[in-house]
């Protein structure tokens, strides 16, 4: 073998573990939030404020989420990941921030939470 095709085969290998750690990376499963509807709601809240671009009803959502970490509603992983989100709404970045926030939601399983009755319309 060549020195060239070592060459070769070295950076073909080391491009290959790039991309996989970046898959991984994206396609990992964002923390969970625990099943309470409080804390989903405050969350979905939070994306209204952030879509909305709403400095007060920020602000009231992140009160509201310490709150939840502080009497352990909110677990930590899950924490860190809305704090990112609302850091970059206070830096301006509104549009980032509702992008990690629909990511994030996205990405919520809801187990064990309670299921929503159906509504009952005038055009069934």
């Amino acid at each position: 073998m060549t020195s060239r095709t070592r060459s070769c085969l070295t950076v073909l290998a080391l491009l290959s573990v790039v991309i996989g750690v970046r898959a991984w990376w994206v396609f990992r499963s964002p923390p969970q939030l625990p099943p309470s509807d409080e804390v989903f709601k405050t969350v979905d809240s939070l994306f209204t404020a952030v879509t909305a671009r709403d400095e007060g009803k920020l602000a009231a959502c992140e009160q509201r989420l310490a709150k939840y970490k502080e009497r352990g509603l909110l677990p930590s992983a899950a924490a860190k990941r809305l704090d990112r989100a609302i850091s970059s709404a206070r830096a301006g970045q509104w549009e980032a921030a509702a992008r990690q926030l629909y990511t994030f939601m996205l990405g919520q399983r809801r187990d064990g939470a309670t299921p929503v009755a159906p509504v009952q319309t005038a055009m069934r």
